[in-house]
């Protein structure tokens, strides 16, 4: 009964805000059309459809608010004011109680509040469809006094999430069968993806040791703050983290007033995240301006400090070479090699002309280059080629979604800052970095590193086993073995002197190489 009622309101919101509209259009059944005119007399759809749709999720509630954020990151298969709206979503939500908080707390960790905490603060700091967030602090192991964040999981969550996820499931099925564009826009993929990413985030431990790891990444380059976890205070449902102070990089003004280098902050804010992507290809993936402020305290003026680590992305060495080869090939105007590309990562049908995909892209990129590099987006080039590519049956993967997503929020907030940021020119030394490093020497003396330890457990048995192959030997043979030794060792050391002036020859053909890597390609 439950779940009819949760289904007739759904219902009913969606008419009400005109989402019929939005998708009826694209169904095959007249008789829904009717109905949907006939339940929505009276309604007011005078504004934009992708406003009545933000605002349709926001009444509907946290999870659907969760899934219009997860659905703005597909841009490759909403249309561009829908996405564009449905990235307004904001995570701000009525908060629950602070009693109700203490008691997730106390549960969670078997003891009374006044144990774990010198002090804390009923009151939330920020409340999100997911969690909220609490200042307290506490007594560490060395007897210091720190002040931390307390992120606390809404109470009865998985509760509501099967419930609204299994509705949700059900109109995805719907609008597949039912819609004329329905197997095009996969609703039901976007769906399993938003249940990946749901239940992900519900796992506060998980998004501990993302934290931690990202933070160990990012401890060497000065440009970013992320804060500590107190492990001892992580639980599934609760996260006990570094309290971080300053200023939201959505604040220019105060910045600026501040003394901040804007220009600066927005060059060290695409630094950050293509290190990550191609030094690390480890990302944090939900970098919108709320996630986000910039330290003013002395010891660290002007660095950026990240925060909610829900989502993040991971690339593997191929993710790599398929973006940094797409970027490089794209600035060349070489749509040949993006075809290619496309072809050989296996995610367009092997049959696939070459020709008429590269004709596809052309017909995408070409225009970019009526403007200044300064003025070419990144992520609309690559969101434009997963859009394209769907005509050759693409299979976009999920990583490079998230990527492209991610980095439009880079693009988007690097602009905001300084209208003038030339992406090209911040990202190019990664990219270049990154393809000497695949054909130079640093990729041999890394993959001969990688190999050490098993040379280093096999050579100290050498001796061991000469010994024995000797000690079974008669003498006669021990003599024949020993010139043949001999006879051998004069051909190895003849070898080794060739090895030792080939490699000579080959270092210093990597090094021309690189020269002409560096000339020719950038």
């Amino acid at each position: 009964m439950t779940r009819f009622v949760r289904a007739a309101y759904i219902v009913w919101v969606s008419l009400r805000y005109g989402l019929d509209e939005l998708v009826l259009t694209s169904f095959q059944k007249p008789w829904l059309r009717v109905i949907a005119r006939i339940a929505s007399i009276g309604r007011d759809l005078s504004a934009p459809r992708g406003q009545r749709l933000r605002e349709a999720l926001q009444k509907l509630g946290p999870i659907f608010v969760k899934f219009g954020q997860v659905l703005s990151t597909r841009r490759d298969l909403l249309p561009p004011d829908i996405a564009d709206e449905l990235a307004k979503l904001q995570d701000q939500v009525p908060p629950f109680p602070g009693d109700v908080a203490i008691a997730t707390i106390e549960r969670s960790f078997g003891k009374p509040l006044a144990e774990l905490f010198t002090s804390f603060e009923r009151e939330p700091v920020a409340s999100a469809s997911i969690a909220q967030v609490h200042f307290a602090t506490l007594t560490d192991a060395s007897g210091r006094e720190r002040e931390v964040a307390v992120k606390v999981l809404r109470p009865g969550m998985l509760k509501v999430i099967k419930q609204d996820l299994s509705l949700i499931r059900m109109m995805a099925v719907w609008v597949e069968r039912l819609s004329a564009d329905g197997k095009r826009l996969k609703p039901r993929e976007v769906v399993a993806e938003f249940d990946k990413y749901l239940h992900d985030e519900l796992d506060l431990v998980r998004e501990a040791a993302s934290a931690t790891q990202l933070r160990r990444n990012m401890a060497g380059l000065d440009l970013v703050l992320i804060p500590e976890m107190f492990w001892d205070l992580i639980r599934a449902d609760v996260l006990v983290m570094e309290r971080m102070a300053g200023i939201p990089i959505s604040q220019v003004e105060r910045l600026r007033d501040a003394g901040i280098d804007i220009p600066k902050l927005a060059r060290d804010g695409v630094t950050i995240f293509f290190t990550q992507v191609f030094r690390d290809g480890f990302f944090h993936a939900d970098m919108h301006p709320g996630n986000i402020m910039v330290s003013v305290d002395p010891a660290t003026f002007g660095r950026y400090i990240s925060l909610d680590f829900g989502i993040v992305g991971t690339l593997t060495q191929v993710d790599k070479e398929y973006l940094a080869q797409n970027f490089t090939a794209f600035f060349r105007r070489d749509y040949k090699r993006v075809a290619e590309l496309h072809v050989e990562s296996g995610w367009v049908p092997r049959d696939t002309r070459v020709d008429e995909l590269e004709s596809a892209i052309r017909s995408v990129c070409e225009p970019y280059f009526d403007r200044p590099l300064k003025e070419i987006s990144l992520g609309m080039v690559l969101m434009r080629l997963f859009q394209t590519s769907r005509r050759f049956h693409v299979e976009i993967q999920p990583q490079l979604v998230l990527l492209q997503k991610t980095l439009l929020n880079v693009e988007g907030l690097g602009r905001q800052l300084d209208p003038e940021l030339d992406l090209w020119n911040t990202a190019k030394p990664f990219l270049e970095k990154w393809m000497v490093d695949q054909i130079g020497p640093k990729r041999f003396l890394r993959e001969l590193q990688e190999q050490a330890p098993y040379y280093a457990k096999m050579l100290p048995d050498l001796p061991r086993l000469l010994h024995g192959y000797l000690r079974q030997r008669p003498l006669d043979d021990l003599r024949a073995d020993l010139q043949e030794l001999v006879r051998q060792q004069r051909r190895t050391n003849g070898l080794l002197q060739k090895i030792v002036y080939g490699g000579i020859g080959f270092v210093l053909g990597l090094i021309v190489m690189q020269l002409i890597v560096r000339v020719k390609v950038f």
